[in-house]
């Protein structure tokens, strides 16, 4: 009997053993977040709970709207990110009005499932203007109906869901016309008199800030939009179980000042996560080290130069050689250019959003995009470069018994090189802005101080993206014109 506290004190220790590996055999979980403040504060106290129970994570902030982060995560480029109930209902599974065990049936064939939930719901809502709802008596949705006059500007997820605007302006006979505006503009502009109204969350930092006043929904129009973690249901169980643990831990309240203290106070998603986590005892963390603006810089700024230099690289390999091809065969050339035209009419922000089901997050995506962009200057400039070759020099190089290959090679190509060294250049600056972007989908690169900055109200973190890409872009066109002057005679150039 002697030997039973030993065989106790043995028997919890393999349990806690056991309890503990699957824990250390997790691989990073990736958290994702979409582009406003509630959600980057979330995500970040997401990561840092996980971190402070011995969980390794990685962070996709800033996946650009709903449908991008949700591809993401059903694609298992991310594991889980913040969401809400009347987002899923309404702009992603399109099944309005459906109830919470119809929402979870929905999810589950989807391979997702919902955690917590937070404990708070952020509806949307309609905000204007605090002293124009004063003077006109306008409390509620519906007395918007009897002033047309009124500039209404709404972001531009919110112009196309079916829960925004367009459903809205129906249920309520709202004659206004509207505009699309980036969301963490929209305050700024009604506070400046430039807007009236706008789309709200009703945890916003921004509303006692701007003297905002959201408008009674009086015919009921909005569903619910509790806040919760959707996650991938291959999630691992110990990670699952550790998230509960956040379960009806953040009131509207306390989101919405926390989203403040982001948005207008100047701190960052780490530090107040951190303060949350360590005033609600959840966990004694510490706000990640942040690196240095020039660290970040620098390492932007090189992420930003691999992407577009790759794509680019890509963009002439298959460009100039399909060209050259082509160049005999005019109705060929045409169909080319017309396929080239067309990628280049879609958005780019719509082509990332359409590749991520096929190739995920990540710079691959951003790569490809790319590369798909810069198909139409290097081919266009390619083809009319060969094409404006003067036929009298093509009839000599025939008459000196050149083969139409030697043709190409020794005469048309070297005479077409101002054109398509042109075609290059424009390509390169045309993917060093649009790279700005790649941030959407979790690539990185310059764009990603920029979507920061504007979300978080940063003026210091757009320049920090905007400089450097526009001095890339200078120093693009500088070494296009070394390159000119060193490949091309004098007497060639342009």
């Amino acid at each position: 009997m002697a030997s039973l506290p030993w065989l106790r004190v043995a028997g919890l220790l393999w349990a806690l053993c056991l309890d503990s590996t699957p824990v250390a055999a997790i691989e990073p979980i990736r958290i994702g977040s979409k582009t406003f403040t509630e959600s980057y504060l979330l995500a970040e106290i997401t990561a840092q709970f996980l971190e402070s129970r011995g969980i390794a994570v990685e962070r996709q902030a800033g996946l650009g709207g709903t449908l991008i982060a949700y591809e993401a995560l059903r694609k298992g480029s991310i594991d889980v990110y913040p969401e809400y109930t009347g987002t899923l209902s309404q702009a992603v599974l399109q099944q309005p009005g459906i109830s919470r065990s119809q929402l979870d049936v929905a999810l589950e064939q989807q391979g997702l499932r919902l955690l917590l939930p937070w404990g708070f719901n952020n509806t949307y809502a309609m905000a204007i203007n605090g002293e124009l709802a004063r003077s006109e008596n306008i409390s509620r949705v519906s007395d918007l109906a009897r002033y047309p006059a009124l500039n209404f500007g709404f972001s531009h997820e919110f112009l196309n869901r079916g829960d925004g605007w367009v459903a809205l302006s129906a249920a309520y006979q709202l004659p206004q016309q509207a505009v699309g505006i980036e969301h963490a503009l929209a305050y700024a502009a009604i506070a400046s008199g430039h807007l009236d109204v706008t789309d709200a969350y009703s945890t916003d930092g921004e509303l006692q800030v701007h003297d905002l006043v959201l408008l009674r929904d009086d015919r009921a129009f909005f569903p619910g939009y509790e806040a919760f973690l959707l996650a991938r249901n291959d999630l691992p169980a110990p990670v699952a179980e550790t998230l509960q643990l956040l379960a009806q831990r953040i009131d509207a309240p306390t989101m919405r000042v926390l989203n403040y203290r982001v948005a207008h106070a100047g701190e960052t998603p780490s530090a107040v996560a951190s303060d949350f986590l360590r005033d609600s005892a959840l966990a004694n963390t510490a706000p990640r080290v942040a690196p240095t603006r020039t660290e970040r810089i620098l390492g932007n700024t090189a992420v930003h130069l691999k992407l577009t230099g790759i794509a680019l690289l890509l963009g002439c390999v298959v460009a100039i050689p399909l060209a050259l091809l082509l160049a005999r065969f005019q109705r060929a050339a045409r169909a080319l250019l017309y396929l080239a035209g067309l990628i280049q009419t879609i958005p780019a922000l719509a082509l990332l959003a359409l590749m991520i089901p096929l190739v995920g997050l990540g710079e691959l995506t951003a790569i490809l995009a790319l590369f798909l962009y810069s198909l139409l200057p290097i081919v266009r400039n390619t083809l009319t470069g060969l094409f404006n070759v003067d036929p009298l020099l093509k009839q000599v190089a025939a008459g000196m018994g050149l083969t139409p290959t030697q043709q190409l090679l020794r005469v048309e190509l070297p005479l077409a090189m101002p054109t398509l060294l042109a075609g290059i250049k424009t390509a390169a600056i045309i993917s060093i802005g649009t790279a700005t972007l790649a941030a959407f989908v979790g690539a990185g690169g310059l764009g990603e101080p920029i979507i920061s900055g504007l979300n978080l109200n940063d003026h210091g973190l757009i320049l920090e993206g905007a400089i450097p890409a526009a001095l890339l872009a200078i120093a693009a066109e500088l070494l296009f014109e070394l390159i000119e002057r060193a490949a091309i005679p004098a007497h060639l150039r342009n």
